[in-house]
């Protein structure tokens, strides 16, 4: 047994490091079913853009080892769709000695779709040998909206008439069916995009919520697209834009490439100026979140004194 009275995983989705990586992760995000080189390619593409590979994992090492100094206690990474597989670090915590573990899915909002399934794989990956406590739906804790606000705040500086700015916050889309089984992710996001709006002190009509990175599968997802909002505005007359992406917590392709390089395109096509605020990724204030989060949860089980 650890001497630590438990440990913690952070818990995201994962994705390929080098352009050589790109077939295979795919191949695990599709199930095992292989992707079409035309697509195969223009993922490449994508990732070509954003410097060969993606920063998810490394940033989310860096969150871990500062969350780790921040509560004295071991602090492991577990991916869903890449390594380190969510898997294999159960069994190196196994291995390490630790029966009791705070799970935290680096995704505020909650999902079946995306937090529940990274916990579906944890708990089965631990087959009843650890003792688990989950983190969920964090999108409205204060030292989170504190450090996303203070990154918006400095971007609306930088235009010459900070009232004259339409603000977009934006979250993954997700398949629209999940609004038939009253998944709360909509909710949360709306909930966090409120918040952040009244901090900003924002006119109602000056923000939008939209979504972001819809999937290459041939079914409805939530609406409105971040680009669709981006043309409605642009044919109001706007000019002044804030893309804001509350729904991720560090830099990785959807930020990196959908919105720096794909949204960004488009605004120039439509005239808009388009600026994105820099991603939380160590920020100390997300990492005061995470400590905060993980204390309370270790605290309702009974593993803090």
């Amino acid at each position: 047994m650890a001497a630590e009275p438990y440990a913690v995983i952070l818990m995201a989705y994962g994705g390929p490091e080098t352009l050589d990586d790109v077939e295979p992760y795919l191949l695990d995000v599709r199930g095992g079913r292989p992707t079409s080189p035309e697509l195969v390619a223009e993922i490449r593409g994508h990732y070509a853009q954003i410097g060969g590979g993606s920063p998810l994992r490394r940033w989310t090492a860096a969150q871990a080892a500062a969350l780790a100094e921040a509560l004295r206690l071991p602090v492991y990474v577990g991916m869903r769709h890449w390594q380190p597989f969510i898997k294999d670090t159960v069994e190196r915590i196994v291995s390490d000695g630790h029966r009791r573990v705070v799970a935290v899915a680096m995704a505020p909002h909650y999902s079946t779709l995306s937090v529940g399934a990274y916990e579906k794989r944890l708990i089965e990956a631990a087959g009843g040998r650890l003792e688990l406590a989950l983190v969920r739906s964090w999108g409205e804790h204060p030292q989170y909206l504190e450090a996303l606000h203070e990154h918006l705040a400095q971007v609306l500086q930088r235009f010459p008439a900070p009232l004259e700015v339409q603000v977009i916050f934006t979250a993954h889309s997700l398949p629209r069916k999940i609004l038939e089984t009253g998944d709360p992710y909509p909710d949360e996001l709306r909930r966090t995009a409120q918040a952040l709006a009244a901090r900003l002190r924002l006119r109602p009509g000056q923000w939008d919520l939209a979504w972001q990175s819809a999937g290459h599968l041939p079914e409805p997802w939530l609406e409105p697209d971040a680009g669709t909002v981006l043309e409605r505005l642009a044919a109001q007359g706007h000019r002044d834009v804030i893309l804001a992406p509350i729904g991720f917590v560090c830099d990785h392709v959807e930020v990196l490439y959908d919105v720096d390089v794909e949204y960004q395109a488009l605004a120039r096509r439509l005239g808009l100026r388009l600026e994105r605020p820099r991603s939380l990724n160590d920020d100390p204030a997300l990492i005061g979140a995470l400590a905060d989060l993980v204390r309370r949860a270790a605290r309702e089980r009974g593993w803090l004194g």
